[in-house]
């Protein structure tokens, strides 16, 4: 396939290297919640931007200073990124700062335009980008679960 024939649907459009930002919240510092939030966050970012595991250059994890139980990139590893190079890293610990969170920025070889990338800001972390905040009743649609009721 050319880069001019690339499955995401624009053909007309180069083929480029493109960065896509996400980030959420655990529910607290253990393996398991890191990982849940973390498969949540790659699971979305895959949806609405189209993305194979061959699309994805690299992937940069980082966690607050306060999540320390496991690697967030396992969770890629789970999803099927097996081949993708993955780093995990802490953010700052700068001063009231967002706590228990988990940000990732993807490099991905995509023909979408910048305009086209979906960011991702899940639970805790809506509050950091509001203007890319997943809401709760289209983060249940993507991952095909049923709407909460209010």
């Amino acid at each position: 396939m050319t880069a001019d024939q690339h499955q995401n649907g624009h053909p007309h459009r180069p083929l480029a290297c493109r960065g896509i930002r996400g980030a959420t919240t655990a529910a607290a510092n253990t393996a398991e919640d890191i990982l849940e939030a973390t498969r949540e966050l790659v699971t979305v970012l895959i949806r609405l931007n189209d993305l194979t595991p061959e699309d994805v250059v690299s992937a940069v994890f980082t966690t607050t200073p306060d999540l320390t139980a496991t690697f967030p990139a396992l969770a890629a590893r789970e999803v099927g990124w097996t081949e993708v190079p993955l780093l995990c890293s802490h953010e700052m610990a700068v001063p009231g700062a967002l706590t228990n969170a988990v940000r990732v920025l993807l490099h991905v070889n995509t023909t979408r335009a910048p305009a086209e990338i979906r960011h991702v800001y899940l639970n805790g972390a809506r509050q950091l980008r509001p203007d890319w905040a997943i809401a709760d009743d289209e983060l249940a649609a993507l991952l095909g679960e049923p709407a909460s009721v209010s």
